[in-house]
């Protein structure tokens, strides 16, 4: 089955995937820019008081440490990956310690390495790989490719063009990233007629006329223009997504579908299956699918997860049926082990499960782990909020609602929800029931409801929501004050 996997690439591409089963890779990883990058979650900028959340999705800067020296000496003495790593490989990363120094490029190279191996193991002798980078380390990455996969099986540097605002003063405008496209052997897919371009119109009224084709002193006949269009360049004008676009989700480094679709369509067929190892908010997995193709999308971040499971559920492709995820909590002593490894991944992952906006950072927002935000057409203002707090220990008590209570007090918030990995006390019980009813458009739900882990692996989940929940990852499009969005229907 399809699948998401929540983890780090490198451990499931070692531990999950079979040798020689992927037929194209596509890989977007993190360029060593130096960026933090946020994604913004703003349901209607200036409406509601503390709604727009912008959360870290990664940190693109890496540093030497012990994690970067643990992950040179495996490469090295070849016992961090399934596939022993060449010798080429070998000396070039031992040649580019010794050039670079133990600095954060180094640490950069030491990260990528023995995933290009393994993504190398698990690709068929006819698959294709494709590495989406910036000019920040793209030649050093071009020589990591050359010493895994081979200098023959360089097949394409693809430089992705683009238009956009702002230049700087003392430089030449930005305005490309660099695609590197290898096979992994000498027989590869290549599909042209499925990535065939529009000739130009100048070309077009040229070819009415008659062009002969004589070469060497041979008449070959007249010249024509291939029916399906003309053979794509390896530089691609592709404009990214506009900020009005509905196809844009608020991911930050969110790629255009029609860029992923030529890639897909030129290096698969249908049925194929491919793997996007750094998958982020999914467009290579939305396409995959759209191409019908098979897929696996991997990400480090439970966020990322919810985000593509959202993205596919808007189309019709359910969990369970169409697609699983791999490494997320499936009972109560997997969330119980999250929330000890990773707190800040838990928490997203509670919040997800309402459908609700994670809040803005790893310590929480003034005691805020989650927003939902809701229409109110009764109200003047036309919105509401409510909100979550998340609390992983295995320790509850009544302080724990009074905390809330407080906290919907600061944030103007209209009713709360508090999940815990414990069940609740009677007397928090009493301390929730005390602040008594909200009436939302007819809806009435208690201002504080309690909610345990447990609760959230039921179907349904036993909580109580407004009638009219705003999406949680996109700016939706209100079009007036008595109509529904669209996206609510």
């Amino acid at each position: 089955m399809n699948t998401l996997y929540f983890g780090d690439n490198l451990e499931i591409l070692r531990d999950k995937i079979e040798d020689a089963c992927v037929d194209l890779i596509y890989l977007d990883p993190p360029f060593q820019s130096g960026k933090n990058y946020n994604i913004i979650f703003q349901p209607e900028a200036g409406k509601i008081k503390g709604a727009t959340a912008q959360i870290k999705t990664f940190e693109d800067t890496w540093h030497w440490g012990e994690e970067a020296e643990k992950e040179y000496r495996g490469l090295i003495e070849g016992n961090i990956t399934i596939e022993k790593p060449p010798q080429k490989l070998i000396d070039l990363m031992k040649a580019m310690r010794g050039y670079l120094g133990e600095c954060p490029m180094m640490a950069y190279l030491c990260m990528m390495s023995p995933r290009l191996l393994e993504m190398r193991r698990v690709l068929k002798p006819t698959g294709s790989i494709y590495l989406h980078c910036d000019p920040t380390a793209s030649h050093y990455l071009k020589i990591l490719m050359d010493s895994i996969f081979g200098i023959k099986n360089f097949r394409n540097e693809i430089v992705w063009c683009y238009r956009g605002a702002g230049y700087p003063k003392r430089d030449f405008g930005r305005r490309h990233d660099t695609i590197l496209r290898y096979s992994k052997s000498d027989s590869w897919v290549f599909n042209l007629d499925d990535v065939r371009e529009e000739y130009a119109e100048t070309t077009k009224e040229r070819f009415k006329h008659y062009i002969g084709n004589i070469r060497d002193g041979k008449d070959f006949g007249k010249q024509t223009l291939h029916p399906l269009g003309k053979q794509p360049d390896d530089w691609w004008q592709i404009q990214p997504i506009a900020p009005s676009s509905k196809e844009r989700i608020g991911y930050p480094t969110q790629k255009p579908e029609k860029l992923l679709e030529r890639i897909i369509k030129a290096s698969s067929n249908e049925g194929d299956l491919v793997l996007d190892p750094f998958c982020g908010c999914g467009t290579a997995i939305a396409v995959a699918e759209a191409t019908k193709r098979r897929w696996i999308g991997i990400d480090i971040t439970y966020l990322a997860i919810d985000i593509i499971k959202k993205r596919l559920e808007k189309n019709k492709i359910q969990e369970g049926k169409d697609f699983k995820v791999d490494g997320g909590p499936f009972d109560v002593n997997s969330a119980q082990e999250l929330a000890k490894r990773y707190p800040f991944q838990f928490q997203i992952w509670c919040v997800s499960k309402l459908n609700a906006t994670p809040s803005p950072s790893k310590t929480a927002d003034k005691g805020v782990d989650g927003f939902i935000n809701f229409l109110d057409k009764t109200r003047k203002e036309k919105f509401g909020k409510g909100i979550i707090q998340v609390k992983g220990t295995k320790q509850v008590s009544p302080s724990m609602v009074r905390d809330l209570k407080g906290t919907m007090q600061s944030q103007n918030a209209d009713f709360g929800i508090l999940i815990t990995l414990q069940s609740p006390t009677r007397d928090m019980k009493t301390e929730a029931v005390k602040e008594g009813e909200i009436n939302i458009m007819g809806k009435k739900l208690p201002k504080i409801q309690l909610l345990t882990v447990e609760d959230l692996f039921k179907n349904p989940i036993p909580v109580k929501l407004p009638p009219l929940i705003l999406p949680s990852f996109r700016k939706p499009e209100i079009k007036g004050a008595e109509e529904d969005p669209p996206s609510l229907l």
